[in-house]
This record gives C-alpha cells, structure tokens and sequence, in this order.
C-alpha cells in the first residue's frame, strides 16, 4: 500500500510523527508512506488552495517533503510532482493537535487536506486529537491517535463501499480527550453544532500603537446532542463522521422551487 501523508500543524508537528506510525503500521512493510506537509503551521485555512502564488517544495528526506502551502496545496503537490501520477491508495491528514469536531471542521486545514484527496478521486481520512486536561498531562498527548488509529482506519477501508460519486467520501475521525486506555470505543455519528459558541476576535495594540485582532476561539465542552461528534468525543469515544464537499441544502431544494 503506498499512502500519501499530510497536516496543518507543519512539517515538525508531533500530530505528524504519529500519524507516520499509524500510516506505517497500515502500509506494512512492502508500503511505502509519503510525507509532504507544510512547511509552517497551516491551522484554520480549511481548503485552501495558492491558487494566486507559487510554493517552494523541499525534500527533507527519504519520501519527506515540505511545501509553503495549505494542506490541500500539498496532497495536490504529492499527487501530481513529488509522486508524479504514480498510484496513491489512501491519503490520511493529521493528527490534529485538537478537535475536528462540530463546526470546527469547517475551518480545518487537517479536513481541507482529506477533502482534496476526496475531490482527486481518492480514499482520504483525517485524524485529529481533542484536547483537555486528561490529555495535556500525559507524556503523549496523542497516546490514543497512536493507540487506536491504524486499527480504525483498517476497519474503515474495509467497511467502505466503492465511491464513484461525482464528490467522494472521506472521513473526519476524532479522538477523545482522555488516555488509550480511557477510549470507550467508536462512535459512527453526525457532525454537531455548538451552541453560544464561535470563533471571534481579541484587539491589542503593538507597541507602535497599531491595532492587531487576533482570533480566538469558543468553548470546546459543550455538548451537541445525541449522535453527534464532540457529544461522542466528550463522552469518552472515537468519533467517526463520513462527510462529502457537496455543499448543497438538498432540503431546501423542493422548497425554494416556487421562485422558478
């Protein structure tokens, strides 16, 4: 199995080293695992693509690269240069240092990366690590990433049905802020929504006397609901939500045929 890997938190993110071991794990050893992530944190930038600027690619080693771009920039730099068309069989994102979960995906670049593989017609997960103390006190802040994920990502390859849709499916995986061995087990869910929570902006001026806004997020303990994603993490277990980058309302489309 040759597997192409990605993330946003950089080339040098400990997320990364983890998910080389859960992509070596699942490769075996007559696979190979390809890396090309950014070359600078690229956290927040979801599907971002440079479509405006070219990007500097550095091989740092064997099947190692770096690229100045977004997470999405770099599965189409390992498909179509550092690989050059060879055949790819699954592309995995992460892992995440912090949850994916609810609407955070929506501003993942761990996700932007998985839904490109998605949208070049192939097998494609992401994996990121929901945090809390539970977490932040362990040696390994990623024990359960390591713990779980080959074995989950197998079960997924297994459990996937052929994809011939127009807008593949991937794969948004979390895992729940506790140690391996507090991981409940699996939860196949959809994504949830927080409640009075969101992204927004702090102001500071420099000592210039500009004015910078940096952007800060919301709580990430509250709860979504049954069946859904951060519930499942918060609860104590693996989410797993398959999505698509189909971004249509399909339940809108009857109602809105009036205005034709």
């Amino acid at each position: 199995m040759r597997i192409l890997i990605t993330n946003d938190d950089g080339i040098s993110a400990p997320g990364l080293e983890a998910l080389t071991e859960i992509a070596t794990e699942l490769a075996g050893p007559d696979g190979e695992v390809w890396t090309v992530a950014p070359a600078f944190e690229q956290s927040g930038v979801a599907h971002k693509i440079s479509y405006t600027h070219p990007m500097m690619i550095t091989q740092l080693g064997e099947r190692r690269f770096a690229a100045e771009g977004s997470p999405a920039d770099c599965v189409m730099a390992g498909l179509h240069d550092v690989l050059k068309g060879r055949k790819v069989d699954l592309v995995l994102s992460g892992v995440n240092r912090g949850n994916n979960s609810a609407e955070n995906a929506l501003y993942s670049g761990t996700l932007g990366g998985a839904m490109e593989a998605a949208l070049q017609g192939l097998p494609a997960m992401a994996l990121s690590q929901y945090l809390g103390p539970d977490v932040f006190n362990l040696d390994d802040p990623f024990e359960a990433a390591r713990r779980h994920g080959a074995a989950l990502v197998r079960d997924l390859l297994k459990a996937q049905p052929e994809d011939n849709g127009q807008f593949r499916l991937f794969h948004n995986i979390n895992f729940p802020p506790v140690p391996a061995t507090g991981v409940k087990g699996r939860r196949v869910v959809r994504q949830g929504y927080r409640s009075d929570s969101s992204f927004s902006t702090v102001s500071h001026l420099s000592p210039s006397g500009k004015k910078f806004l940096y952007i800060t997020g919301g709580d990430q303990n509250i709860r979504t609901g049954a069946d859904t994603d951060a519930q499942a993490n918060l609860d104590g277990y693996i989410s797993v939500t398959p999505m698509r980058a189909d971004l249509t309302a399909h339940d809108m489309l009857e109602p809105l045929k009036a205005i034709e």
